[in-house]
């Protein structure tokens, strides 16, 4: 499969009479338009949007959810695929990309699992989305709805504005400044292409908890998968949507599986020092049986492929934690070598058990940082979405919010602050 993006630069975001990017590179958005879109849906009993762009002194909380603005300009299905597009095999041909822009979805669901989004500031520098031009959307639902029913709205309308945003952009005459192009061949003929390179795959565990803990697949709640194949190309065209409401720090939100930067080393990787034979997708259980199925299922593919080394990411912490050592044990134990890819949870001290399991093999670790690390965020002069929501957030706690307009809070309440993805602005150095 052959996938090009056509990536256009976003330098800026502003209300306009029509939604198009500008010479300029200024994303002009028609906000009547985009908002009559929203509110065809008959669960919100209110909708507005708002726009925040980097450096602004701008507070965004409680977000559930980020999206980059794709369509397909070229090639079967549409993004998406499942949710708003149909569920035809995506991944190959062109898709636009609004390089730079995002939706951010932003309404009360939960309450302790959503997150904070600073635009300037301390904050600013934890979260990959304060450096993106972002499209607020601020849901309210219908009285009685059911709260599954909600965040299916939102997730929704999350989707549809970041549709409507790539497609009148491209109808609009908007052209790419550069063309990414990602193409593996077939499984026969990558396993034979590179006989001198070690065959590396990626294991991709999904959270898939329930109780707003879901995964999407091509629209189908990952709960319901085993262990399967995918291709890399296809998480690009947004094959695989977050519906979580999970702590914000290492939520992958839909924006991180379109750009997943696993996949994206490992492809610049591809016939270099390795030979990238593929993406297992698997889910993340509740019950030991499920574990222990999914786990031998995702092994045994491996097994199958010829892999000889795979690089494994989770979403979440304590629970997600027993199937990312289960996947590196039975791995291991199998002659595959592993490198996980986490963050932790080890106190505000730093000195607690990080990760709820444990085994003897998990010798390549790679952690994102420590999500109870507190951090003091300073008063913004303006806050979009709702402010009281911060005493309530995980990572936050009675008095988080001072009088000043201030707050404190772990990391954990920060969108994206230790992504075990990757998609982080936290690193390290050796010295």
């Amino acid at each position: 499969m052959r996938l090009e993006l056509h990536r256009a630069r976003v330098k800026g975001i502003r209300w306009g009479s029509a939604t198009a990017l500008a010479g300029d590179g200024v994303l002009q958005v028609n906000r009547d338009e985009l908002l009559a879109l929203i509110r065809e849906d008959g669960r919100f009993a209110g909708v507005d949007a708002d726009l925040a762009s980097p450096g602004d002194r701008v507070r965004i909380v409680p977000v559930k959810d980020v999206v980059e603005p794709r369509c397909k300009i070229e090639g079967d299905g549409e993004v998406f695929p499942g949710m708003i597009g149909d569920v035809e095999t995506v991944g190959q041909g062109k898709t636009f990309v609004l390089d730079g822009a995002a939706v951010v979805t932003c309404g009360k669901i939960v309450g302790f699992q959503e997150g904070i989004i600073d635009m300037s500031g301390v904050g600013a520098e934890y979260t990959p989305y304060s450096v993106t031009f972002n499209l607020v959307l601020i849901f309210r639902p219908v009285d009685g709805i059911e709260i599954y029913e909600y965040e299916q709205a939102c997730r929704l309308a999350g989707l549809k504005a970041a549709l409507y945003l790539a497609r009148s952009a491209h109808e609009s005459g908007a052209a790419a400044d550069r063309v990414e192009t990602f193409e593996l061949p077939s499984v026969p003929e990558l396993l034979s292409a590179y006989p001198k390179l070690p065959r590396v795959a990626y294991l991709y565990q999904l959270q898939t908890q329930g109780l707003l803990h879901d995964t999407y697949v091509y629209g189908l709640d990952a709960k319901r998968l085993i262990a399967t194949i995918i291709h890399p190309n296809e998480t690009m065209d947004g094959a695989i949507v977050s519906g979580n409401c999970v702590s914000s720090c290492d939520k992958n939100s839909t924006f991180t599986h379109q750009n997943n930067p696993v996949i994206s080393a490992l492809y610049a990787r591809h016939g270099v020092d390795l030979n990238f034979v593929g993406v297992i997708i698997s889910n993340e259980n509740v019950t030991l049986i499920d574990k222990r199925r999914s786990s031998a299922y995702a092994v045994k593919l491996a097994r199958i492929l010829g892999i000889e080394g795979l690089v494994i990411s989770e979403e979440g912490f304590g629970n997600p934690d027993a199937d990312l050592i289960m996947n590196c044990h039975r791995a291991e134990i199998a002659g595959i070598r592993t490198v996980l890819i986490t963050d932790e949870y080890a106190g505000r001290d730093g000195a607690s058990q990080s990760l709820a399991d444990a085994t003897k093999e998990a010798d390549a670790v790679v952690s994102c940082g420590n999500a109870n690390m507190i951090v003091e965020l300073p008063k913004m002069d303006r806050v979009i979405g709702y402010t009281d929501y911060v005493d309530v957030i995980a990572g936050g706690f009675s008095g988080s919010l001072r009088a000043d307009g201030s707050i404190e809070v772990e990391l954990q309440a920060i969108t994206g602050a230790t992504c075990e993805l990757g998609f982080t602005r936290m690193g390290a150095k050796t010295l």
